[in-house]
């Protein structure tokens, strides 16, 4: 085996959790996989080019290849383009990188045609259908491209007063928070809840998403979020060194960004990397957070719904009323050995005169003046055999000068 192919063949085992195509045996599966790889990877450049674009042949892909500048230049021009020719190009570099599988030939052609690329030919000795199976090339190539990723939901955690930590304090806290999401991750799995998410660290903290996608695969999200800060809770209670475990606080967002995967020695990492709308807004959202607090951000975005398979728009308030029903299915989890008789997550707010709650919408003021509005959220474990885990703040404890305002809802909301 070629030195440079061994050193990347660890990166290639990870493509071996894709179904096989019928009859394809595991070692003839594999090396598939190299032989596309290797192609793929020589286009790359170690990352001066990308992957745009890609369509089946009868023995090969057909890919569109270009350095990654293309993408700045093609959106900006020359500096001379009339404002309606940037929003064309800038909608159709969108459509593009918001594909998640091929285009059709069809659709490739008009693609490369408007981006004035010559497609490249990857032959190859078998049928991509039958050889690979198209998921699965998707995989691959989308290791080697960027994709726009429109309804992505996204966690931040944070641990308050990490800059003022010694370094050592600082990693055994930094070990703390992953051990408390191993542990969520665990309890979910115990109910088949089989979340296939990925983290990044802020320095400070993690941003945690859901490599799936959809209202289902973000409703599970939220579960983590739940049993992380519960685990984490937990972790504090026990602790006899207090800055030994995190304070957190928490935000939430359902939101847009882009997906990349930077060179790390011979290879694209195997995890890839988010930056974007999703990721701007949390940012803003946690320096404004409160020790403890829960924050979810203000979305409106079209979710797939896996159950009728059609595309449906949530907004916030929908969505954590969503989150809602699934949460029944986690009763009888254990938490430090006491069942979990209710989980109970609800958007905070005030009563009017009449007595009925509302829903506080939050206004926040970043740097640059520009305003973020998020909900205030709670979570409440109750436990048989246990004290209650209460999450987040309740509204009482926010600031009484907050700027708020109170949500149109169209059902009643539940406090508690």
């Amino acid at each position: 085996m070629k030195e440079e192919l061994r050193k990347r063949r660890s990166w290639l085992d990870g493509f071996m959790a894709y179904p096989a195509p019928a009859g394809m045996s595991e070692t003839q599966l594999r090396d598939n996989i190299i032989v596309l790889d290797q192609a793929l990877y020589a286009l790359w450049n170690l990352g001066d080019n990308l992957v745009f674009a890609w369509t089946p042949e009868p023995r090969g892909l057909r890919v569109i290849v270009a350095p990654h500048q293309m993408l700045s230049e093609f959106s900006l021009g020359d500096g001379t383009l009339a404002p309606a020719e940037l929003t064309r190009r800038a909608r159709l570099l969108d459509k593009m990188l918001s594909n998640q599988e091929h285009l059709d030939a069809q659709a490739f052609d008009a693609v490369s045609a408007a981006l004035d690329i010559a497609p490249k030919f990857i032959q190859l000795p078998f049928l991509p259908e039958h050889g690979l199976g198209l998921p699965l090339i998707a995989a691959i190539t989308a290791r080697y491209g960027i994709r726009l990723v429109e309804d992505r939901a996204v966690i931040l955690f944070d641990a308050v007063g990490f800059s003022l930590l010694s370094p050592l304090q600082q990693v055994v806290q930094l070990n703390s928070l992953s051990c408390s999401v191993n542990a969520a991750y665990a309890k979910l799995l115990d109910r088949e809840i089989n979340i296939n998410f990925a983290r990044t660290t802020t320095g400070d903290g993690f941003y945690i998403w859901n490599r799936m996608r959809g209202v289902e695969a973000n409703v599970e999200l939220y579960q983590l979020l739940q049993f992380i800060l519960a685990d984490n809770a937990l972790a504090r209670e026990r602790a006899t060194r207090p800055e030994s475990v995190p304070r957190l606080r928490a935000c939430f967002h359902v939101g847009s960004h882009y997906e990349f995967y930077q060179s790390e020695g011979l290879n694209p990492t195997s995890f890839s990397y988010l930056v974007g709308q999703v990721t701007i807004e949390l940012a803003r959202m946690i320096d404004h957070a409160q020790p403890g607090q829960i924050l979810v951000g203000k979305f409106n975005t079209l979710m797939h719904d896996e159950t009728t398979g059609e595309d449906v728009r949530i907004d916030s308030l929908d969505f954590v009323e969503r989150t809602r029903a699934p949460l029944r299915s986690l009763n009888g989890l254990k938490l430090a050995g006491s069942e979990v008789d209710e989980i109970a997550c609800y958007l905070t707010g005030r009563q009017d005169a009449a007595g009925r709650w509302g829903i506080s919408e939050y206004h926040m003021a970043d740097k640059h003046g520009l305003i973020h509005r998020v909900y205030n959220a709670k979570i409440n474990i109750h436990r048989r055999n246990g004290e209650p885990i209460y999450l987040g703040l309740r509204e009482e404890d926010l600031p009484p000068h907050a700027q708020r305002t109170v949500a149109e809802t169209d059902f009643t909301p539940v406090q508690g």
